[in-house]
């Protein structure tokens, strides 16, 4: 995966446009971030079930964040961090397939690297998500700076689910 070229792939039927009715219409694009953590992975079945009663395409985002501070700890070998981030990409986009499957829900699945928060508002922009869904962070440090839920709130760009 080249820094900046996401790698997406498509499962599951197209989507398929429907008239406008009035009092029904729903969001059309569900995006949800997963990184594999037990929240996103419950961000996921909750993005996955709204998108499949509303009659949605959903957008599922992982993104693989470079951590700098790997290449100062001794004893970390970056191509072992490497492998374990390729391992989670497969078991997700297993898990997608079946999803896609399962629930006859057209589903996007995208890889990209960088800033979690840079690439989600970017996925939601580029494919003119009607909502949002991340899980609730599980990290003490973002109570300081902010997590990515928080920061994707801010923008104001979409609505914004968050999952605990």
């Amino acid at each position: 995966m080249s820094v900046g070229a996401p790698d997406r792939e498509q499962y599951g039927p197209q989507a398929q446009p429907r008239p406008f009715e009035r009092g029904t219409d729903g969001p059309r694009v569900v995006l949800v971030g997963v990184d594999g953590t037990r929240t996103s992975e419950r961000a996921g079945s909750y993005a996955a079930g709204l998108a499949r009663r509303q009659g949605a395409s959903l957008v599922v985002v992982f993104v693989n964040a470079p951590n700098g501070l790997v290449s100062m700890m001794p004893g970390v070998d970056a191509a072992a961090l490497q492998r374990t981030q390729d391992d989670l990409r497969a078991e997700l986009r297993k898990e997608i397939q079946r999803a896609a499957q399962e629930l006859g829900l057209p589903i996007t699945f995208e890889c990209r690297r960088g800033d979690p928060y840079n690439e989600l508002r970017d996925a939601a922009d580029e494919y003119q998500a009607d909502m949002v869904v991340v899980g609730a962070s599980e990290q003490a440090g973002h109570r300081l700076v902010g997590s990515v839920a928080t920061r994707l709130v801010r923008t104001g760009r979409w609505p914004v689910v968050v999952v605990p």
